[in-house]
């Protein structure tokens, strides 16, 4: 790429010294040099010395090693030394990329060969400390990442330093002897490294170079370090990381968050410039710039409530999923799946799965909202019910509770009541409904992919019917049914928040519903827990929530959901084939009894 060169001549007049309106080669000559410079024209400014070879190949590694974006230069005096010489002072300014400059003031000699003027060529002529056979490094000096804080100032993603193990197959004579040494001393660390993984890693990596056998944090490479340090064919190489507290912590959201910010918190890099010999061995620092590191980046996440929902799934051996909601302001404050989840994906923010009778919440808004019950009316719950004499529905366990009031009918889950009452539901009734609670609401949340779920308008009875207890077309995901808590405790919908600074945007704000339907909901949510289906959770506080059961597949088999708040804490918790709704209340209680 070719530089433009921007040369500006300062004319001083220096008592005694004359300028050169008398000996015009001298200027030029400077001028010249210096275009050519810093047009990148190494070879054409080695030519207007009197070396030409050691000019051009000292230029050609001083700029080698600058790597430069442009030069720009200042004649700020020439002198006249006798009538066949000059000495030019200069001022040269790299510029160095990323808002990078390097400027010192320079000078050299100008002289006259016959009719010919010259630049006098010393290693000075590129840097005054620039000595015969030397050139000059540039390091780059990166600032550690600034730190990922919780909403509390706490670390979710810190620097840490990182130890590579490295293995050179050629160097370690007997591989599967080294091999068998480090899969010993690594498995204890990540069970994926085995003596077999090593060996295959090692035969797939081209001759000469180093297959990565590790990545370790520094306290467990210190750990390992006796039993492998001196291992033929290893090597170790290190670099500073934004890590979480434990290799798993936040696996669902952190990463996402690591890539939306990365630019934020890297910093300014800073730079050093020495001179080296012709071995590389530095001799003198000629400029330095510290790095600057970044403010640290907020998030909505709480590391303490993270951890609670992390230790509150990781017990379940089905696939089990804690998302938890701040209902005043919309912060995510955690998102958590156990291994078997995380083997499945994102299903915490993405997966879509009938949300059983959790959806009770939204029917029993539409229905009080509506005018078709109030949470006192009387209403049938027999032990199973004919819908449009097509489709037969059970309670569970077809229990009957004869005729008692709403409020009741829905702390025992009565499939059959609220399928009854949604037969003369308006078609989009549920639809709307939902999306006033942000179920059906679609966010764009910087550094999450989600999905609320789908309440689709049901035209047909029978579809009315089964999604008014949440089977049907319904759909929703934990993140939106935490969601639905989260709208239901504030009384309107929370936008989710995650990064501070980062917009979310949504497609649509919804009304509110009115308080006057919203409050009997929340009452009712309260007697699911004190006579209900969720008595486990009574001793934590005043939780107000909804448990749900929700066949999947050829409905031989169920998932177990609860969904809730306790104050300004909303949850949904899913459990995969939990076949009830007794796993995920159970991932609640150990949740609730371990945050304040």
């Amino acid at each position: 790429m070719r530089l433009l060169a921007m040369i500006t001549v300062v004319l001083v007049t220096v008592s005694g010294c004359g300028l050169f309106e008398s000996e015009p080669g001298a200027p030029e000559i400077t001028h010249d040099f210096l275009a050519k410079l810093a047009s990148g024209d190494v070879r054409g400014a080695a030519g207007m010395t009197d070396n030409p070879a050691e000019a051009e190949e000292t230029l050609e590694k001083f700029r080698g090693a600058l790597k430069p974006e442009g030069l720009s230069s200042k004649v700020d005096q020439i002198r006249k030394n006798g009538e066949t010489a000059s000495e030019a002072s200069v001022t040269l300014d790299w510029d160095l990329g990323k808002n990078r400059h390097w400027t010192y003031p320079a000078k050299f000699d100008v002289r006259q060969e016959g009719d010919t003027w010259k630049v006098h060529w010393a290693s000075s002529v590129a840097h005054p400390k620039l000595a015969p056979q030397q050139s000059v490094r540039l390091t780059e000096l990166k600032p550690d990442p600034a730190p990922v804080l919780d909403r509390d100032g706490t670390p979710l993603l810190a620097p840490e330093r990182i130890v590579s193990v490295l293995l050179v197959a050629k160097e370690a004579g007997d591989v599967g002897a080294v091999s068998k040494t480090l899969a010993d001393a690594l498995n204890p660390l990540d069970k994926a490294i085995t003596q077999q993984t090593i060996t295959d890693g090692v035969a797939k990596t081209p001759e000469g170079q180093a297959y990565q056998v590790a990545a370790l944090r520094d306290p467990d490479y210190q750990s390992v370090k006796p039993a492998i340090y001196e291992l033929p064919g290893v090597r170790f190489s290190s670099q500073t990381s934004l890590l979480a507290p434990s290799r798993n912590f936040g696996s669902q959201v952190l990463p996402a968050v690591r890539k939306l910010v990365e630019n934020d918190i890297a910093g300014d890099a800073g730079f050093r410039i020495a001179t080296v010999d012709a071995q590389g061995n530095e001799i003198d620092e000629l400029h330095s710039k510290a790095p600057e590191p970044a403010k640290a980046v907020s998030t909505a996440l709480s590391r303490s409530i993270q951890a609670a929902a992390e230790d509150a799934v990781e017990p379940v051996t089905q696939p089990a999923i804690l998302v938890a909601i701040q209902p005043s302001t919309g912060d995510v404050l955690a998102v958590a799946q156990n291994d078997p989840a995380d083997a499945q994906g994102a299903l915490a923010l993405t997966g879509r799965f009938p949300p059983g009778s959790t959806m009770k919440a939204v029917s029993a808004l539409a229905a009080i909202q509506s005018g078709k019950a109030t949470a006192d009316t009387p209403l049938p719950c027999p032990g199973k019910t004919t819908i449009d004499g097509r489709r037969i529905v059970p309670n569970s366990s077809e229990f009957d509770k004869g005729t008692i009031p709403f409020r009741s009918a829905f702390a025992f889950s009565c499939n059959t009541t609220f399928a009854q009452l949604a037969v003369d539901m308006p078609a989009d009734l549920l639809t709307n409904s939902a999306l006033s609670l942000g179920l059906g609401v679609d966010f764009d949340v910087p550094g999450l992919t989600t999905i609320t779920g789908s309440v689709p308008p049901a035209t047909d009875v029978v579809e009315r019917a089964e999604d008014a207890f949440g089977q049907g077309k319904v759909l929703a995901s934990p993140f939106g049914m935490a969601l639905v808590g989260a709208s239901i405790a504030k009384g309107s919908m929370p936008v989710p928040q995650l990064v501070r600074g980062k917009e979310t945007k949504a497609d649509k704000q919804p009304a509110a519903p009115p308080a006057a339907a919203l409050d009997p909901v929340r009452q009712m949510m309260r007697e699911v827990v004190d006579y209900g289906t969720a008595p486990q959770l009574k001793p934590y506080g005043d939780v107000r929530g909804k448990t749900g059961t929700a066949q999947f597949g050829d409905g031989v088999h169920s998932h177990g959901w609860f969904m809730g708040y306790r104050g300004d804490l909303a949850f949904a918790t899913l459990v995969l084939s939990g076949e009830t709704s007794t796993p995920a209340v159970d991932v609640a209680v150990r949740f609730l009894k371990a945050v304040p």
